[in-house]
Parts: structure tokens; C-alpha cells; sequence
């Protein structure tokens, strides 16, 4: 008799194990072999037509009420800059001899930024207005747009 790792009584399994045949799926029950088959050996296959099968229509895309409740949320234009502080910019900037360039490199943002700003695309950032009116030296926000600033009292 054998020994080693395994001691006592060794059984074997002999319950029977049956193997089925895996169920078709349903693009195999579908297609026009399995159809054909069905209406041979008589059974009932039932047809149906799909609503807009075959044509170039679509479902609505959204609903009118989502459509409408995104409209009072949504802002429908921008506020953009305004034509005073436009020209506050432009005047101001051209009094000191700068290009767009330089006023940018002035005060931190891109020369994009200030060509935005002149021509009215940009919408107003306060921050960057704010920038634009100390390395001016010209008021851009709020009452009298274009008027110089007060010097500062401290330094």
C-alpha cells in the first residue's frame, strides 16, 4: 500500500455528468435559416413589422419641455464689452504709445486677451479689467469709463 501525503480511504465520483447543448441565441433564432426551418416543421413563427424599418427616419431628438427648461437656465447671449470701455482701452493705450502686445505683457495675459477686449468678442472679467485700469491709468469699470485715475495714496 501506498504512503505518503494522502492516508485513509480514496473514493472516486461516480455521479454521471450530463453536457447540454448551449440555447440559441436570438440573432440565430432570427435569421432566415432558422425562419424557414420553423415554417417546415410547422411551427408558429410570427411576423412583425417594425415602425419606420427600412426608411431614414429618426426619433425626436429631445423633448419640448427639457428643450425649454435649458432655456430659462442657459443665458441666451453673453455680455460682451462694451463699446465705452472699448474705446477707454484703445485711447488709453495708444495715448502711451503701446502696442496690443505690450500692454499684454503689462499685465500678465495674453496679447489675444487685449485684442478680445478692443474688438468686443471678449466677455468682461472683472480681474482682468481691473489689471488693464492700473497699467493705464484710465477708470473701465463702473461710472465715468475713460476718466483717469486718482493716484494712489499709498506709496
Amino acid at each position: 500500500m501506498p504512503t505518503g501525503r494522502l492516508s485513509g480511504n480514496i473514493t472516486q465520483d461516480w455521479e454521471p455528468v450530463v453536457l447540454r447543448r448551449t440555447k440559441p441565441k436570438a440573432a440565430d433564432l432570427k435569421s432566415t435559416k432558422a425562419v424557414n426551418q420553423a415554417l417546415r416543421s410547422g411551427a408558429a413563427v410570427e411576423t412583425v413589422r417594425k415602425a419606420a424599418a427600412g426608411t431614414n427616419k429618426h426619433a425626436p431628438a429631445a423633448p419640448a419641455p427639457a428643450r425649454k427648461l435649458d432655456e430659462t437656465t442657459e443665458p441666451a447671449a453673453v455680455e460682451r464689452v462694451a463699446a465705452e470701455v472699448r474705446l477707454a482701452i484703445q485711447k488709453a493705450r495708444v495715448a502711451k504709445g503701446w502696442s496690443q502686445a505690450e500692454l499684454a505683457k503689462r499685465i500678465s495675459e495674453r496679447a489675444q486677451v487685449v485684442q478680445e477686449y478692443e474688438s468686443g468678442k471678449a466677455a468682461p472679467v472683472q480681474a482682468v479689467l481691473a489689471k488693464m485700469e492700473r497699467a493705464l491709468e484710465v477708470k473701465l469699470r463702473g461710472k465715468g469709463v475713460g476718466t483717469p485715475l486718482a493716484p494712489s495714496s499709498g506709496k
